[in-house]
């Protein structure tokens, strides 16, 4: 789907460029609707989409060692995301 690079962690946040791979556009759109509907301040809409997202089966996956993560929430607008786990 894409690849995190870190920008800064947070208290609760993990904040990172995203550079988007070849499976991105066909994803997208599940990202925008979670977007769109917390911006819209739309709760029940928004962890719908967010669990759609969760469906997918996205893993975080770390470079070099470490496990990979596979319970996580994560966010992307455009080349910035934020995840946390």
């Amino acid at each position: 789907m894409g690849t995190l690079r870190l920008d800064e962690v947070d208290m609760f946040w993990t904040d990172c460029r995203f550079e988007p791979g070849p499976g991105w556009p066909a994803i997208r759109p599940l990202f925008d609707a979670s977007r769109d509907a917390w911006l819209a301040h739309d709760l029940k809409a928004a962890l719908a989409a967010d669990e759609r997202i969760r469906q997918e089966g996205l893993v975080l996956v770390p470079e070099g060692d470490g496990e990979p993560v596979r319970d996580f929430v994560i966010r992307i607008r455009g080349d910035r995301a934020r995840f946390k786990w």
